[in-house]
């Protein structure tokens, strides 16, 4: 009977690792197709063989501009946009223990938006680039502040604390900077294509800023990843596996608002992708932390790039990515959660 069991087990196992290959592999293929798709796809009538010539750095400056002023950074944007909202999506997610977390639930979103607001209004600070700074601030402020409501003197902050205060900062703040956009026209209008989560207009010296703090989020969700498989069981478990919670617990907080911030900083706030994506990564791969961490870098830029070409061609004018994931993001969340594996952390 040992035996029969053990066959069982490594033929049960054997499955689960062929299907998360298997799924690994469409992920990967999905986000090639989508980087193709949006070097090749847009509202600029381009053909095929001028946008040929113009990554080879020949053609029409015209193609060349369209190529690799708009196009190759948007794809650049959106890849680490996603790689960034996934991977902060799945850690929070195991970090609180919480299905329903997601990377704004420590206020990070609602810190870099008001940080945002502030600058345009009384900074004048106008361009994209000069939003990265700001929104990065905003996002660590605030974010220490909700890790200082939600600790305790006793030991580290718990997650249900820290998840309350984040969303009553959050709610704060996103009141704050919707009173300070409709008092200052000027600022609403040019944040609005920010706030709406698009991708437009994100130069290298954007990209440039924000990629050492991308480095930085991802490494420290990789070293917290293995933990995070202990602490997912339990508090107590995961001490009796010898697990440090108050370093696991500061290296998440850290990871998630590297990660976030950086998002947000090039984007706006993109709603559902953190949210989504663990969810769709983990019902396909499994639960194991550093699986689901290293398969959601590639899902989730191939979300949000998809939705960049989409929005590009879906309207006479330009629609948001940050719209376009809101449509597809909401049902297929609803359909997810229905499913009981999908849900289960």
């Amino acid at each position: 009977m040992t035996g029969a069991g053990s066959s069982t087990r490594r033929t049960v196992t054997g499955a689960a690792a062929r299907r998360a290959r298997a799924w690994t592999t469409v992920f990967a293929g999905a986000l090639v197709a989508a980087l193709v798709a949006s070097v090749f796809v847009g509202a600029n009538p381009l053909r095929a063989d001028e946008i040929l010539a113009a990554l080879a750095g020949a053609g029409t400056d015209e193609a060349r501009f369209v190529v690799w002023d708009q196009r190759v950074p948007r794809a650049i944007a959106g890849v680490m946009v996603g790689v960034a909202l996934g991977v902060a999506g799945a850690l929070i997610q195991a970090f609180t223990r919480n299905p329903l977390a997601d990377p704004g639930i420590l206020g990070v979103n609602a810190g870099a938006a008001f940080f945002v607001a502030i600058g345009i209004a009384f900074l004048g600070i106008t361009e994209p680039g000069g939003y990265v700074w700001l929104a990065c601030l905003g996002a660590f402020v605030v974010t220490a502040a909700v890790y200082a409501l939600g600790s305790s003197r006793s030991g580290p902050a718990d997650p249900i604390r820290l998840t309350v205060a984040g969303v009553a900062v959050g709610a704060v703040l996103a009141g704050l900077t919707t009173g300070l956009t409709l008092t200052h026209p000027d600022a609403f209008d040019r944040m609005r294509g920010w706030n709406a989560g698009s991708l437009l207009e994100r130069g290298p010296d954007v990209l440039a800023t924000t990629a050492p703090l991308l480095v930085a989020g991802l490494a420290l969700a990789f070293v917290a990843a293995p933990a995070l498989n202990s602490v997912a069981l339990g508090a107590d478990v995961a001490r009796s596996h010898g697990v440090r919670l108050a370093r696991v617990q500061g290296s998440a907080i850290a990871a998630v608002t590297l990660l976030a911030g950086t998002a947000t900083a090039i984007a706006g706030p993109i709603a559902f992708v953190g949210l989504m994506i663990p969810h769709v990564v983990r019902w396909s791969v499994g639960t194991d932390q550093r699986r689901i961490f290293a398969v959601s870098m590639l899902a989730a830029p191939a979300l949000v790039v998809l939705a960049d070409i989409v929005g590009r061609v879906a309207a006479p004018g330009e629609m948001p990515a940050g719209i376009v994931t809101a449509f597809v993001g909401a049902p297929v969340l609803i359909a997810l959660v229905r499913r009981r594996r999908a849900s289960a952390l």
